[in-house]
């Protein structure tokens, strides 16, 4: 009878046991890790690019990081304005939308069985009828807090990332003085590299769909008229980075706009709810599988999962960084021999068995 190895389970135990810790670890500590690993995901996606430039144009690495954070830096700044301008403006005309909106209200009031007075605006109402005093608090508080901490988020960002890629100009010689044998020192850098590569190449596609994604509901909100087209583009592209659920919260979000913009006028709101729809499905289920193939083999049921995990750790952010992550997680276990297994199960089955038929054999690390 063949002895059951228990260094092996024992091993298995105390590695997942750690990585319960990690997270919770992860969570405490969010307001520093959140943003390193943010930087170091965006670095990873510019290191090829300024790896480019020094190589191909020979332009010195310094210059090409710092020229390349100017233009994020830019870029956020002009992105930030226009949308602080949406929302004073969304804020201003909103007591135009107050008549259609109580009329929405007294509409599901009734379905629902809420008191209204007729005598009072839809915000007393709902104030009488949902106890809203607490929750309006709360909001205020958590409004204040965000504005501060994403405007504090975004400057330890931007130094974290500078700072990141001009490190990384000698990383390779770096990971290989960190191992005390040479072969092990080239695999590390092998999967370093292809961990660059996937995660690279994920988060570039991703983008353009985002962006594609953002523009044409920008497009179809304006010619519908909706009010802001650029914030419902926006909110597009930002939840289109969140994998299922995004595009289902930013067609409903959308959507709801219209709705109490126009109704009860169904024209445009059929329009806008149909074609954000066919934006989301036909980009997001057609076009993008076709870009990105079968590099990343995800299993789906674990990107779910990972969108579960990382949303308890990091909020919205981590429900972005999720398929990074476990991108990241994944090629780890495929070279670290007793872990093989979970990548195995992290992976899609063809994928999996493409992968151990095409395989060589591997040295241990």
């Amino acid at each position: 009878m063949k002895e059951y190895n228990y260094q092996k389970g024992i091993f298995l135990i105390l590695l997942l046991l750690t990585f319960i810790f990690l997270l919770e670890v992860l969570k405490v500590t969010a307001s520093f890790s959140m943003p390193v690993c943010i930087a170091v995901m965006i670095s990873f996606v510019f290191y090829p690019l300024i790896k480019k430039l020094n190589e191909k144009f020979k332009i010195p690495w310094a210059v090409s990081v710092i020229a390349i954070m100017l233009i994020m830096f830019i870029t956020l700044f002009l992105l930030g304005n226009i949308l602080v301008t949406s929302f004073k403006n969304i804020g201003n005309t909103f007591p135009k939308y107050e008549e259609r909106f109580l009329k929405l209200y007294k509409t599901t009031a009734h379905i629902f069985n809420f008191k209204i007075d007729e005598d009072h605006s839809v915000f007393i109402n709902l104030w009488n009828s949902l106890n809203l005093r607490s929750y309006v608090q709360t909001a205020a508080i958590s409004v204040s807090n965000y504005i501060i901490s994403t405007a504090r988020l975004i400057l330890l960002l931007i130094l974290l990332t500078l700072f990141l890629l001009l490190e990384m100009s000698t990383f390779h010689e770096k990971i290989l003085t960190a191992f005390s044998t040479k072969s092990h020192g080239v695999k590390a850098v092998e999967i370093t590299d292809r961990i660059i590569k996937e995660v690279t190449h994920y988060i570039s596609i991703k983008f353009l769909i985002s962006l594609f994604t953002g523009i044409l509901v920008f497009f179809c909100s304006y010619i519908a008229d909706i009010d802001f087209p650029i914030v419902w583009g926006f909110i597009a592209f930002i939840l289109n980075f969140i994998p299922t659920f995004g595009s289902i919260l930013s067609w409903a979000l959308t959507t709801a706009f219209t709705v109490m913009q126009y109704f009860p006028e169904w024209g445009k709101i059929i329009f806008i709810a149909a074609s954000v729809l066919l934006i989301n499905f036909v980009l997001g289920n057609i076009i993008e599988p076709k870009w990105e193939g079968s590099d990343l083999g995800i299993s789906p049921f674990f990107i779910l999962i990972s969108l579960s995990i990382w949303s308890y750790v990091w909020g919205f952010v981590g429900m972005i960084l999720a398929v990074p992550l476990l991108v990241i997680i994944k090629i780890a276990c495929e070279n670290f021999e007793p872990l093989r297994p979970v990548a195995a199960l992290l992976g899609e089955i063809k994928t999996a068995k493409k992968k151990k038929d095409s395989s060589e054999p591997e040295e241990k690390v």
